[in-house]
């Protein structure tokens, strides 16, 4: 289990701090950026020796990370291993290899695999960040040689928010979207909040939670029990403090320093001025990819009805800062990946300040009862496949020139049970989204196709096909429910098969999903260090990349959950080695050693 600055002597090192006062003008390692990438470099960093410096250019830290489910995939992980999970290391790399196919680097796949176990062991055994195993979560694509059923993920463990002190108030909040009132509920929690109106059991859960996260917004004015990617960025933010790493918000880089060649630190916008970072060791990139940068997603997607079009999840000062100042060293953006984003379906959802917010669609859609169907009221696609898997099919499946949108139909039995988008299962009232005209209702499958601008006909046909289908478990035109993934997706109750309902008891509703994302992946080009390369290939001295501003390390490809932040998270362990000239083992631990460590 993770200790709160476990293995540093507290009488050696400082404490570190976090706030807007004055930047330090020198020290060992800079670190731009406060995602998981980030923290988890500068972290490793302090505990291997160098004084570090993390500026994040928002009032807040965490980045997209805070509001992430928190999960990693990191095969051959402690946790599995000691859950009995063992696999070779030609496992996975199997997996890879025919999942990446042309975008298979060995040289960082391999180091993503043999370093990952060692990265969850560092955290857990010597921070404040501890994991939960996600030994039941099966890879997203099941049928390919090398899948795994599950012991490849891993997830941050539920934190304790009052560990953190005054550090609390930098904290990015949970996405007041998905969360319940400020309050973050863990993937495990799922089933009480979806059960919670037909089990005395579940309802006691979620009523406990309630009660005391409201007891928490008395007290403190938010949830002091964090968890998903709040509790993955709490853990690391302790663990900075513990190993005296100072941070510092609202301090945007303008410019990299580079001297002979070498990156020596960086030009600091502060309240006070512009500040000269003198970096001993250089600086690492970690500012969360470019999903609010309209010109590098046109560039990237080629189509400018598509970038125009995309609504990404993550912060909106996610504007790609890292790669223009990787650029500006010398580096290179890949422009070769299988996709440059990291797609998601999301819903546009008005707020009561008339704004909107984007909602990514992440769980209902593998729940028995409800399908996915464009303006001509035909489906498209396996609504249970991954986020990415759906809304790429959506991409394809809509014809040049037609807007890319679909819509979630479900009946009345669904929504209440499970909701749909942000209109929460009951007893929460769904009315306020039906004014809003986020939510469509008709009391026929007719009605709602008028309302949504679908072909009713076409729609009525859907419907049937699909009910007639799923009253024998099944899914003829899609197979919806046929891999591991789909099924843990679904609902375990619903036998013989928990993605496939019929849609039947109106009143009918529906909401209309555009192409979002949950983050980029075209990043600068790095080595199998982190190291950010130049146009012929060579390393930049005293530059190193990790998370969403390095070039996936799959490639372009998304072939099972997490694959974001067990990179991001490996390669910021990677690169602070590498920064502090620290050997890291090329050498891959056997299971039985990851589970005496």
């Amino acid at each position: 289990m993770g200790r709160s600055g476990a293995g540093v002597p507290a009488a050696l090192v400082p404490h570190g701090s976090v706030g807007a006062e004055a930047v330090p003008t020198h020290c060992d390692l800079l670190v731009i950026g406060s995602g998981a990438g980030g923290l988890s470099t500068a972290v490793t960093a302090a505990s291997l020796g160098l004084q570090v410096l993390v500026v994040e250019k928002e009032a807040v830290l965490g980045g997209t990370t805070a509001w992430s489910g928190g999960w990693m995939w990191i095969p051959r992980n402690p946790l599995a291993v000691q859950a009995g999970i063992r696999e070779p290391l030609q496992a996975p790399r199997e997996y890879l290899r025919h999942e990446l196919g042309a975008q298979y680097d060995a040289a960082r796949i391999d180091a993503f695999l043999v370093q990952g176990p060692r990265m969850v062991e560092f955290f857990r055994s010597s921070t404040a960040l501890d994991f939960i195993d996600g030994n039941a979560v099966p890879d997203f694509h099941g049928h390919s040689p090398g899948a795994a059923t599950g012991g490849r993920s891993v997830c941050a463990a539920p934190f304790d928010a009052r560990a953190l002190g005054p550090a609390l108030a930098y904290l990015r909040r949970p996405l007041d979207l998905i969360s319940f009132w400020g309050m973050g509920i863990a993937a495990s929690e799922l089933r009480h909040f979806f059960n919670a109106m037909r089990s005395a059991g579940a309802f006691g859960y979620v009523a406990r939670r309630v009660a005391a996260h409201v007891k928490d917004l008395l007290l403190h004015r938010r949830g002091m029990r964090l968890v998903a990617g709040n509790a993955l960025v709490g853990g690391l933010l302790k663990s900075a403090l513990d190993r005296g790493v100072q941070l510092r918000v609202s301090s945007p880089v303008r410019r990299l320093l580079t001297e002979g060649g070498r990156v020596t630190g960086a030009v600091v916008k502060t309240a006070q001025g512009d500040v000269t970072v003198h970096a001993r060791r250089g600086v690492v990139l970690a500012c969360g990819g470019f999903p609010h940068d309209p010109a590098r997603r046109q560039a990237l997607l080629g189509d400018p009805a598509a970038a125009a079009a995309h609504w990404s999840a993550a912060p909106s000062s996610n504007t790609g800062d890292g790669l223009r100042l990787g650029e500006g060293a010398g580096g290179v953006v890949d422009d070769t990946l299988a996709s440059p984003i990291a797609w998601a379906p999301v819903s546009l959802v008005p707020r009561g300040d008339g704004s909107t917010g984007h909602f990514p669609h992440l769980v209902e859609r593998a729940k028995p009862g409800v399908i996915a169907v464009r303006a001509n009221g035909e489906r498209f696609t396996n609504e249970a496949d991954s986020y990415h898997d759906v809304m790429s099919a959506l991409v394809r499946a809509t014809p040049a020139g037609d807007a890319v949108q679909a819509w979630l139909i479900c009946d009345h039995r669904f929504i209440r049970r499970y909701g749909l988008g942000r209109v929460r299962p009951a007893p929460v009232p769904m009315r306020p989204w039906l004014q809003r005209g986020y939510l469509k209702r008709g009391a026929s499958l007719q009605a709602l196709a008028q309302a949504c601008g679908i072909d009713a006909a076409a729609l009525q046909a859907t419907v049937e096909r699909f009910n007639a289908d799923a009253r024998q478990g099944r899914d003829g035109a899609f197979h919806r429910g046929d891999t591991p993934y789909n099924r843990v997706q679904g609902e375990a109750a619903q036998q013989p098969n928990p993605c496939v309902a019929p849609i039947e008891h109106g009143p009918f509703y529906a909401v209309r999903i555009v192409p979002g994302s949950l983050g980029t992946f075209a990043g600068l080009r790095t080595d199998a260090a982190a190291r950010v390369l130049d146009a012929r290939g060579a390393p930049i001295p005293g530059l190193w990349a990790a998370g969403n501003d390095m070039s996936s390390v799959l490639g372009g490809h998304y072939p099972s959950g997490g694959i974001t932040l067990g990179p991001a998270m490996t390669f910021g362990f990677i690169a602070a080695h590498d920064a502090a000239q620290a050997r890291l083992s090329a050498a891959a631990l056997a299971p039985a050693a990851v589970a005496a460590t």
